[in-house]
């Protein structure tokens, strides 16, 4: 018998490049992989399904089902906060999906297979992140498979990556994950995102699509990090304009108080929310992190909130795992 591991690192979602019905390709994900904090599960053939976690054991039906084997038996090791905007839902399926994959002696096939675990039905970054890690921008979905009701479950297929790059390993990503309200998921998720698609200004779109390719993509190429700062926060921005009526805000409370005041560190710099938050972030070096940290610490306590503060290199690889034993 064959006992597998996987473990993946979160990811950012700075925004998507376009919303609005109007422009040919809709979506179009823009984020990083992060190294840490990462989702670790652990599987073993089995004749049913078994593992003490409620979502884990709906993944683990899932690719069951997907992979045609009996079962897998899976543990949840280590596990991401959920809903605030760290990627957990896709990281945690594609985890399990790989894990009883290579239990089983199976390839995973984690972008093919991706869509019966219901992921990657808009943004494409969780799936291209766990693949190979990095800075990514996906290609969105066309706009004529996507009126304001999405393609059902499952009839989709992963957006693909139309630019990734390993950022510099000096570059540390500031995670601030207050104790908050979790941002939307399931069918409020969808609700709120058919009212934002039915809304959007195409003119936002054209705006992000300049950004994207005249300072994003370059600065990402060349490792610079004010100008890559710079322009995740012009795109994180633009994203919250399409989202204010919808999340009471350019940015969500309370991340956009966090905001605000990150935006004063001299350290930091690229500051947004991500997905529908709480989860805010920012971009320093090595040699800051101290500061960055401290900044991070003070905001929260500042408007007496609690929250976990995460200093993380960008993921230079997708998910890692190994296997043991037969």
């Amino acid at each position: 018998m064959a006992t597998a591991t996987v473990s993946a690192g979160a990811r950012l979602h700075v925004g998507f490049q376009n919303l609005s019905l109007a422009r040919e390709r809709l979506y179009g994900g823009i984020g990083v992989g992060l190294a840490e904090p990462r989702v670790t599960v652990t599987a073993e053939p089995a004749a049913t399904v078994a593992t003490d976690d409620p979502l884990v054991r709906e993944y683990a039906r899932r690719a069951a089902d997907v992979l045609a084997v009996d079962g897998v038996s899976i543990s949840l090791e280590e596990s991401l906060p959920r809903h605030v905007g760290l990627g957990s839902g896709t990281q945690v399926a594609l985890a399990v999906l790989a894990a009883t994959a290579r239990a089983h002696g199976l390839e995973p096939r984690v972008r093919e297979h991706a869509p019966a675990m219901g992921r990657g039905g808009r943004s494409g970054v969780g799936v291209a992140t766990f693949e190979g890690g990095g800075f990514v921008v996906d290609a969105g979905h066309p706009t004529t498979r996507f009126t304001t009701e999405p393609p059902a479950e499952g009839d989709w297929t992963v957006p693909p990556v139309v630019a990734r790059h390993t950022l510099p390993p000096e570059w540390r990503f500031l995670v601030v994950v207050p104790d908050a309200d979790p941002g939307r998921s399931g069918d409020d998720e969808d609700a709120s995102m058919r009212t934002v698609v039915e809304r959007a200004d195409p003119a936002v779109a054209d705006e992000i699509a300049g950004v994207v390719t005249r300072k994003l993509l370059p600065a990402a190429a060349a490792g610079r990090l004010e100008a890559f700062g710079e322009a995740i926060a012009e795109i994180g921005r633009k994203n919250g304009a399409w989202y204010a009526d919808a999340q009471g805000g350019v940015f969500r409370p309370p991340a956009g108080e966090l905001v605000e005041a990150l935006e004063d560190c001299p350290v930091l710099s690229g500051i947004g929310q991500s997905s529908w938050g709480p989860v805010v972030y920012g971009v320093t070096d090595i040699d800051h992190v101290d500061e960055a940290e401290a900044a991070a610490a003070d905001a929260l306590a500042e408007r007496g909130l609690e929250g976990r503060v995460i200093l993380a290199e960008a993921a230079k690889s997708g998910a890692r795992g190994h296997l043991e034993g037969e």
